[in-house]
């Protein structure tokens, strides 16, 4: 099954100490993509961020390797709709207001539960 990994989504590892990848696979996904919008995203935290945010971003950016690259700039939250519905993909995130309006089109969404696992929601 494929999955879409918002911004949000990589920094998890740091922030709450949690594989993404390890918990992806275990919730049965096992097609990781980033599209160039969030790689955008990242790489502007990287620059404009400090301390453990910054840290996170840099992960974050190592993680993006072990996922496939969409050519898909613009807004990161409406390229990311797309992709999910043209791709039939679940999304990673951890965003309230993304996760809403993926909701409404019908679009699987995986976030953090308990600080400790990812979840279908």
């Amino acid at each position: 099954m494929k999955v879409i990994i918002d911004t949000n989504g990589f920094m998890i590892p740091v922030q709450f100490g949690v594989d993404i990848f390890e918990e992806l696979k275990r919730l049965g996904f096992n097609e990781f993509f980033v599209p160039e919008a969030v790689i955008f995203e990242i790489e502007n935290l990287i620059k404009r961020e400090k301390g453990s945010d910054r840290i996170a971003a840099k992960v974050a950016r190592s993680m993006m390797d072990r996922c496939e690259r969409i050519p898909a700039t613009g807004p990161a939250d409406d390229v990311i709709l797309r992709l999910a519905k043209e791709m039939e993909a679940a999304v990673l995130t951890n965003d309230f207001g993304l996760k809403r309006r993926l909701t409404e089109k019908g679009i699987q969404t995986i976030s953090l539960r308990q600080k400790n696992r990812l979840d279908l929601v």
